[in-house]
């Protein structure tokens, strides 16, 4: 049982991140008309890069909290991580050569840290406050 809600905690936080990040790429777009440009074409400047590279940082620690909420689990967090790099490193191979390697090694890279920093950001709270 333990093992099966792992996995819907693991499902949970995936669509999580795709609904976080989806909600702030598009306020990006609408408030940077310049970024809404630059997207199709991924002609982005370093602001924007630095953005996005954000937008991924904030998605990934807000689907590990809730992972984390709905799953004890340890391993549910770093399975997010992985599970991420997974579905994400086919599309950074693709657009290797469109963006610098620093870009690439910084996203891939600190999704499983994040992932695990997200987590055990909540389960630092006191139990009291969990539970309200």
């Amino acid at each position: 049982m333990t093992i099966l809600k792992g996995m819907g905690a693991l499902i949970a936080a995936l669509f999580v991140w795709f609904v976080v990040a989806t909600i702030i790429h598009r306020s990006m777009c609408l408030l940077w008309p310049a970024y809404g440009v630059a997207t199709p074409l991924l002609t982005f400047t370093l602001p924007m890069k630095i953005a996005r590279l954000t937008l991924g940082a904030v998605s990934t620690l807000i689907a590990a909290a809730v992972a984390r909420r709905l799953s004890a689990a340890g391993w549910v967090p770093v399975a997010l991580g992985c599970a991420l790099i997974l579905l994400f490193l086919p599309e950074h191979i693709k657009i290797w050569s469109r963006f610098p390697v620093w870009y690439h090694l910084t996203f891939l890279c600190y999704l499983i840290p994040l992932a695990i920093l997200g987590a055990h950001r909540i389960s630092a709270r006191p139990a009291a406050v969990l539970a309200k």
